[in-house]
């Protein structure tokens, strides 16, 4: 099996390293922006690419309440 990690960056996005799919509500794949095995998913929920990081939490301001 594949070795797959969550990071969660501070003050921004989940960060998943290794093969992993990601499915929509439906359990469609969703298509993945960026190089295959790196993915980062929104937290800050203001990213217009979501459930996919633009960067927005940046240009935003946004901070996470409590470190993680």
């Amino acid at each position: 099996m594949a070795k797959v990690t969550i990071e969660v960056l501070r003050n921004g996005p989940y960060f998943i390293t290794g093969e992993v799919q990601l499915l929509d509500a439906d359990e469609q794949p969703i298509e993945a922006p960026g190089p295959r095995g790196r993915l980062k998913l929104c937290r800050c929920g203001r990213s217009e690419e979501k459930p996919f990081c633009d960067g927005a939490h940046r240009t935003t301001g946004w901070t996470e309440k409590e470190p993680t």
